[in-house]
């Protein structure tokens, strides 16, 4: 995951590809600009797919170690239980062809068997009682086994699923780079200077403007007021603090410090709180974007939010329009 977040940030911040190139240059860088930003999507997308394949894995674990707690409790319930079965089939075997109800039965003394009875019932239900729970603790051992062999199987397929993500993301950033390594020097220094100089011009927008969004109160303030104070950091993958963010690992921090527990995964994070429709947008809300979900950001007022972009960028005011990801949807928490 740390490579990954090296070679992401590398990418960008080495040859800054974010922005239109002027008229006046070559076709070539044209050409090249639009493709990497294309592939920097395309991994931004297959990188959040891992996040989220990780908090799934997480939680299937964390239901795994539970699930193999209670199957050890049974088990040992099964074993004590089986010890006392054994007890009294060894007892039947030593008590002869006669029961213990036959012997006293038959017994010279009548009163014997008058006075033993009621212990002798006493005891034949305790085992009948015992042979029970053998019965049921035993089924419930094979039903826990099974979920158990369930949840273990669940749980390679979240790895599985991880794995192809991230390799699918280093997959795009690798194509990035084989196409960025064709520009000369020249070019390429170029393309980072315009990058530069733009999220400059960003953050400096974005710091002007932060005030008017501090006055906002309660959670949903609260996460505004702690991601405005990320405003120039820069984004990588992966990362949630506190000097690099990536979109999911910044709203997590800043509704923790709401005392709000949310999952480091844009798509996750979409199930969490009430579902607002746009209309109806109140600062501190959530908004998320693309096709499947790849992105988080802070509602802020009509049309503007605060977010972590992408590989490249910086932490910043933006207006809500995140060109090839659509708006998919708002949650208040």
């Amino acid at each position: 995951m740390r490579s990954m977040s090296r070679v992401f940030f590398a990418l960008v911040i080495g040859a800054g590809i974010l922005y239109p190139i002027p008229a006046n240059a070559a076709p070539n860088l044209i050409e090249v600009q639009g493709r990497v930003r294309d592939l920097q999507e395309q991994a931004t997308e297959a990188a959040e797919g891992a996040q989220e394949a990780k908090v799934q894995l997480a939680k299937l674990k964390k239901t795994l170690d539970t699930v193999q707690q209670q199957a050890s409790q049974q088990g040992a319930s099964v074993t004590a239980l089986n010890k006392t079965i054994g007890a009294i089939a060894n007892e039947r075997y030593k008590s002869g062809p006669l029961s213990q109800s036959l012997e006293l039965l038959f017994s010279t003394d009548p009163g014997l068997y008058l006075s033993a009875a009621g212990s002798l019932e006493a005891v034949t239900r305790q085992k009948t009682a015992d042979l029970k729970k053998f019965s049921v603790a035993t089924q419930r051992l094979t039903a826990t086994s099974l979920t158990v062999a369930d949840k273990l199987a669940m749980v390679k397929a979240a790895e599985a699923k991880f794995t192809r993500q991230l390799a699918l993301a280093n997959s795009k950033l690798k194509e990035a780079e084989e196409l960025l390594a064709k520009l000369t020097a020249a070019e390429r220094e170029r393309l980072a200077k315009l990058t530069n100089d733009q999220e400059d011009a960003d953050q400096q927008k974005s710091l002007s403007d932060a005030g008017k969004y501090s006055g906002v109160s309660g959670r949903g303030g609260t996460a505004i007021k702690y991601a405005l104070a990320q405003i120039g950091d820069k984004y990588v993958f992966g990362a949630d603090g506190l000097t690099y963010w990536d979109c999911s690992g910044l709203t997590m921090r800043a509704f923790g410090a709401a005392g709000v527990s949310l999952p480091h995964s844009s798509r996750a994070q979409y199930r969490y709180g009430k579902a607002i429709a746009r209309k109806d947008l109140q600062p501190g809300d959530l908004v998320f974007f693309g096709k499947p979900i790849s992105h988080v950001a802070i509602y802020l007022g009509p049309d503007r939010m605060l977010h972590a972009p992408r590989s490249g960028s910086r932490v910043k005011i933006a207006n809500m329009d995140m060109g090839r990801k659509p708006y998919i949807g708002a949650r208040r928490l």
